[in-house]
């Protein structure tokens, strides 16, 4: 098939573009900068320099390339201070609302088959269970500092599952680990924590599921290749309490224990937001990607993950 990558040189982008290219299919890679068209010709793929926030240039660029599916993997996430979140997620959110809508305009304009979309599994109501699924719903009452981004979120989502004239899959992934990373050997999360500045806030009742950005990618391909309309969660086989991955990852770096500081002085440091990372997200079953993908995470739980990261 012929495959559009939006955010092709992403995280998660530089794995997957490799990946399709090795099972037959012609990819297109789309970045905003020119100086990355030999990395995605390094990767395998097309290289498309258009701006995703310019509707013109996404016409243009999706009409030359005519794919039969358009993957939609833009985020703009740098450094992230939680007590700022709107701030630090705002041009990632500009890309989930007026990103999707213009990739979803030029795709029907050349009438893709099916359009695969990058989501978070962070979009889950923090009470009842602790382990999600993708019936249950979204949140409802997020925080102020989130709040922007959960409705960038739904955007996304609605836009994508309403497109009736094209197969529209969301995949609401875990937390990334491994190359590319914050979670990697040199990545900006394990730094703070030899750095003991990611502190265990309350009682780290926060549900996390994580997954491998590789085997984001090999869930990802098996989504455009036979993926159905709807949601599926990408995450790894272990959802673990913030108590229990923290210390876990100290130890993986060789760093002593995380301090741990009550709901007040976490809400001072790290804001509202930070707080409710912390203590009340939920986590996800990959059931549903496991049975209908004919997939399988090469790295099944954290624990051994986090050591080769």
């Amino acid at each position: 098939m012929r495959v559009f990558v939006a955010g092709a040189t992403g995280a998660i982008g530089r794995q997957l573009v490799p990946r399709l290219v090795a099972a037959g299919h012609e990819v297109h890679g789309m970045t905003r900068t020119e100086s990355k068209r030999a990395l995605l010709q390094d990767l395998g793929a097309v290289p498309v320099v258009a701006d995703a926030l310019d509707p013109d240039q996404v016409a243009q660029a999706v009409a030359a390339a005519r794919p039969e599916v358009i993957v939609h993997q833009l985020t703009a996430i740098g450094p992230i201070d939680t007590r700022h979140m709107e701030r630090d997620f705002a041009a990632t959110n500009r890309l989930r609302t007026e990103g999707t809508d213009h990739l979803l305009s030029a795709g029907q304009a050349v009438g893709v088959e099916r359009f695969v979309a990058q989501s978070n599994v962070a979009i889950y109501e923090r009470t009842g269970a602790a382990v999600k699924t993708e019936d249950d719903p979204r949140d409802s009452s997020p925080v102020a500092q989130l709040r922007p981004n959960v409705e960038a979120i739904v955007h996304l989502e609605q836009a994508v599952l309403g497109a009736r004239w094209t197969e529209g899959i969301v995949l609401r992934y875990g937390w990334f680990y491994g190359p590319g990373t914050g979670i990697t050997r040199d990545g900006e999360m394990r730094e703070l924590i030899r750095k003991r500045k990611f502190p265990l806030v309350g009682n780290g009742g926060a549900v996390w599921s994580f997954i491998h950005v590789t085997d984001a990618a090999e869930a990802t391909v098996a989504a455009i290749e036979h993926g159905r309309r709807g949601i599926y969660n990408v995450v790894d086989d272990d959802p673990a309490p913030v108590a229990a991955w923290l210390p876990a990852l100290a130890r993986t770096v060789g760093a002593k224990k995380p301090m741990r500081v009550p709901r007040f002085v976490g809400r001072l440091a790290a804001g509202p937001a930070g707080v409710v990372m912390m203590t009340e997200l939920r986590g996800a079953s990959n059931a549903k990607a496991k049975g209908e993908l004919g997939w399988q995470p090469a790295h099944p739980s954290w624990r051994q993950g986090f050591v080769t990261a």
